[in-house]
């Protein structure tokens, strides 16, 4: 992991195409201006994080109940 200092209206570039900029700082946060190609992903990590444990439930997810519960939907 990198850790960098940066200020206020300060930035610093992820390879050719992503720039993180410093737009504001509070007391306990920090706003993030992101300017990147519409192609790349950004979500937050709490986002990420349940994301991928959605996928790995619905992995376990029967397909027999997934019928069932859309027969009782149907009624």
């Amino acid at each position: 992991m990198l850790i960098l200092q940066r200020r206020k209206g300060e930035s610093l570039c992820i390879g050719e195409d992503i720039k993180l900029t410093v737009s504001e700082i509070g007391s306990d946060w920090v706003k993030l201006a992101i300017d990147a190609p519409k192609e790349v992903s950004i979500l937050r990590s709490e986002l990420r994080e349940a994301a991928l444990e959605n996928q790995e439930a619905s992995k376990n997810f029967s397909s027999r109940l997934l019928e069932k519960l859309m027969k009782e939907k149907s009624l």
